[in-house]
């Protein structure tokens, strides 16, 4: 069992790849560095080799796949999740271990926001997307995490191994952060400087196909973990249309004494019955989802005794 992993997910990182090892190993000397290259074309592989990093490859395309590998083969007490673009400076790795190793925090967000990421960042679509996930996290599940989208973070082993990774792409980074909080795992924020890529090296993140993704990801996981908010939200406004209907119907009801719009009474009652089923569904859901947070918890005792027994083999 390693003390503290290195990941660093790459594709088509030749032009960065090799000084992000460095600086890792300059960072943190005791640390194992693992590359996993996700069908690169260029010399990503070669050269990550050649900086003393141990590469392993994912062929399924996306990120979500080669995160989803990474923590299943590696046992660590501390992973140190990095891009390979050298877009993080890792000088700050070594404080976000060591609050994982000796504080008990669970997950360490490197956050670029509070720091130079609307500086260096120079697409302005970014921006604005990452302020938006932000907020919209951040008021959905009432918590206060300062960077939601960075590729930088610090997680335990109880952390990595009780996540179930279950997005493709770059929406992973919304999924474990939303994991994180609803399960009320432990988690701190460090302010890290940001840098815009180097000349040449070209973004893999599309700002609007994965700007949709992720939103998505957001709703969808809201739906999962906050059921009976979701559907009472669909229940009002379900019920909030049913009411227009009705009013309609009877304020023509007292002035001529007929139900002139048959059809839209029924609509509306219909309408009205399908709010009282949201609201059920969301009740039915949400029972599921607390019995769910019971099974996560008893699953943390096993996951920690298993740390426990790594760790002792490995000393």
């Amino acid at each position: 069992m390693d003390k503290i992993a290195v990941l660093i997910p790459c594709y088509n990182e030749e032009q960065t790849v090799e000084k992000v090892v460095r600086d890792a190993r300059a960072a943190l000397p005791d640390a194992k560095i693992y590359v996993y290259d996700n069908n690169s074309t260029d010399r990503t592989a070669e050269l990550a080799a050649a900086a003393g990093a141990i590469v392993r490859s994912e062929h399924r395309q996306g990120k979500g796949f080669v995160l989803r590998r990474m923590f299943r083969e590696i046992d660590a007490l501390c992973y140190i999740c990095v891009d390979g673009d050298d877009t993080y400076p890792m000088e700050y790795a070594a404080e976000m271990a060591r609050q994982v190793l000796e504080d008990g925090v669970d997950m360490v967000v490197g956050d670029r926001l509070s720091s130079t990421y609307f500086t260096e960042n120079k697409r302005p679509f970014h921006n604005t997307g990452n302020k938006l996930v932000r907020s919209t996290i951040n008021r959905l599940f009432h918590c206060k995490i300062r960077d939601i989208m960075t590729g930088y973070r610090a997680m335990s082993y109880e952390f990595v191994k009780s996540y179930p990774v279950l997005s493709r792409g770059f929406e992973i980074e919304t999924e474990m952060t939303i994991h994180a909080v609803f399960n009320e795992m432990v988690i701190s924020n460090v302010v890290v400087d940001f840098r815009d890529r180097p000349e040449g090296s070209v973004s893999k993140l599309n700002t609007y196909s994965d700007g949709a993704k992720v939103l998505s990801t957001v709703i969808k996981l809201y739906k999962n973990y906050r059921p009976l908010r979701f559907f009472s939200w669909i229940a009002a406004l379900m019920l909030l249309i049913a009411a227009v209907m009705f009013a309609w119907v009877f304020a023509r009801f007292l002035n001529t004494h007929l139900v002139e719009n048959m059809p839209t009474l029924i609509v509306s009652g219909f309408m009205a019955l399908a709010a009282i089923q949201a609201i059920f569904s969301g009740l039915i859901l949400s029972d599921m989802v607390t019995k769910n947070r019971r099974d996560f918890e008893l699953g943390l005792y096993r996951i920690t005794a298993e740390k426990e027994r790594l760790k002792k083999e490995s000393e």
